[in-house]
C-alpha cells in the first residue's frame, strides 16, 4: 500500500470517527458541526500539519551560523540522499531524539533535540540525520505527520466533547444526564487509545526501512548502530517521552524497550534494528 492511499484513508477515518462522534452526541445538528469541524482538518492535517508539529514540539529553526557543524552533516547527507537540504530545526529537552515531517523532500524540515547533540559523537550523529533523511526520500514523512496532527486532534476533539457531555449530565438529575456523564467519562478514558491505534496503523517496517536506507546514505551502519544503543541506554536511566501524538515519529520510543508495552509500541525493539545494522554489508 502507497503513502498516498495510507494518507487518504487515515483522513477519512479521522472524518468518519469525528463524524461519528458529532452524531452521537447532537444528533442531526452535531453531525452538520462535526461535518465542518472534519472538513477543517482534513485541509489543515494536509498543508500545514508540519508546521503543527515542528511548533507542538518547540522546535526552533536554526540558521547555519547558529549551527555550522549539524548543518554540514545535513548538507552532506542531503546531496548523499539526492534529495533537497531541509530546513534544520532543534529542540531544547534533554531527551536524545530526531525526527523529520513534511509533505515531500521539497518541503521538509529535520528536528534534533539538544539532548541528541550532547551524547552523540559525529559519527552517531550522522547516522541519525541519515535515517531521518531516508525517511523524506523515502516519503514516509507525510503520512506519519499527518497520522500525529490527527491525532492530537481526536484526542482534543474527543475530549472537548466528554467534558461537554459530563458537565451536561451533572446538570441534569435524571437518567439521561447520567448517562451523558457516564458517556462523556468512557470517552475520555477511550481518546488516548484512538490516537494510540492511529500511530499503531503507521506501519513498523518503515523504520527497518530507514534504518537500511539511512546505513547506505552515511556509507555505514555502525553510525546508527551506536546512536541507537546509547539513547536507548539514555531512556532507560531517564525516561522522558515525547507528546504521545508525535512518539511515532522520532527515532525512538521509550516503549520499544519495554516487553510488557511492546505490543503497543510504534516502533520495532531497538535490539532488532541494532542486530540489522550490524549485520548489514554496503
Amino acid at each position: 500500500m502507497t503513502n498516498t492511499i495510507k494518507t487518504v484513508l487515515l483522513l477519512g477515518l479521522m472524518s468518519g470517527i469525528i463524524l461519528f462522534l458529532g452524531q452521537i452526541t447532537g444528533g442531526k445538528e452535531g453531525l452538520i458541526i462535526a461535518l465542518g469541524i472534519a472538513v477543517f482538518m482534513n485541509f489543515l492535517a494536509y498543508w500545514f500539519s508540519d508546521k503543527i508539529v515542528l511548533f507542538s514540539s518547540g522546535a526552533q529553526e536554526v540558521s547555519p551560523t547558529d549551527a555550522p557543524k549539524l548543518h554540514s552533516i545535513v548538507e552532506q547527507l542531503a546531496y548523499s540522499a539526492n534529495i533537497p537540504k531541509p530546513r534544520v530545526y532543534i529542540i531544547d529537552t534533554p531527551m536524545p531524539n530526531a525526527f523529520a515531517t513534511g509533505r515531500n523532500p521539497s518541503h521538509s524540515a529535520v528536528a534534533v533535540t539538544t539532548g541528541l547533540m550532547d551524547i552523540l559523537d559525529e559519527h552517531e550523529l550522522r547516522g541519525v540525520i541519515a535515517h531521518e533523511l531516508a525517511h523524506i526520500r523515502n516519503r514516509d514523512i507525510l503520512i506519519s505527520t499527518v497520522a500525529a496532527t490527527l491525532a492530537a486532534a481526536i484526542t482534543v476533539f474527543v475530549r472537548m466533547l466528554a467534558w461537554g457531555m459530563m458537565a451536561a449530565g451533572n446538570s441534569r438529575d435524571n437518567d439521561r444526564g447520567g448517562s451523558n456523564a457516564i458517556m462523556g467519562l468512557l470517552m475520555i478514558i477511550v481518546a488516548p487509545l484512538l490516537a494510540m491505534i492511529i500511530q499503531m496503523w503507521i506501519s513498523r517496517t518503515r523504520e527497518y526501512q530507514a534504518d537500511e536506507s539511512g546505513a547506505r546514505i552515511a556509507g555505514t551502519p555502525h553510525g546508527l548502530a551506536s546512536a541507537l544503543a546509547k539513547i536507548s541506554g539514555f531512556s532507560k536511566r531517564l525516561p522522558v517521552s515525547p507528546n504521545p501524538a508525535t512518539a511515532h515519529m522520532y527515532i525512538y520510543s521509550p516503549l520499544s524497550g519495554e516487553s510488557i508495552l511492546r505490543i503497543f509500541s510504534t516502533h520495532p525493539p531497538v535490539e532488532e534494528r541494532i542486530k540489522r545494522l550490524r549485520s548489514m554489508t554496503i
